[in-house]
């Protein structure tokens, strides 16, 4: 009886290995069930994101930002475009800045809702820009 047992526990785990196995061969490396990450997606997908980008902006210019955007300003005078909800996060100085305030040069800030907020070029302004945004 321990025999037949051991053998049946056997053939099991045989049949075990050998889906397990089939199922390996047979998926197909990068698609939707197991994607791959290419050096090329890395370096035109990712990097991209998580790097600032200088964005000129010219004289009454507004950049609209999404949920996330982080921006900071080089040259020039920018005022901040807020909503009812609040306006613009100054990690910097720890403040919320309010709309129509003039946007502090040389600080880190953050968008937080994609709700309209954004910034408005009273003259030419260079900013450096992490996140999707768009310019009207």
């Amino acid at each position: 009886m321990k025999i037949k047992k051991l053998i049946i526990a056997l053939l099991v785990i045989a049949m075990v290995f050998a889906v397990v196995g089939t199922c390996t061969l047979l998926a197909d490396p990068g698609d939707s069930s197991d994607p791959i990450v290419t050096t090329s997606y890395i370096s035109e997908i990712l990097m991209p994101e998580l790097s600032f980008k200088v964005v000129e902006l010219k004289t009454g210019e507004t950049m609209e930002c999404q949920a996330g955007t982080e921006l900071v300003l080089r040259m020039g005078k920018a005022t901040v475009i807020a909503t009812e909800k609040g306006g613009l996060a100054d990690v910097s100085s720890g403040f919320d800045l309010k709309d129509g305030e003039e946007m502090p040069s040389n600080h880190h800030l953050i968008v937080p809702v994609a709700d309209g907020r954004g910034i408005k070029a009273e003259n030419a302004v260079i900013v450096l820009v992490k996140g999707k945004y768009t310019i009207k």
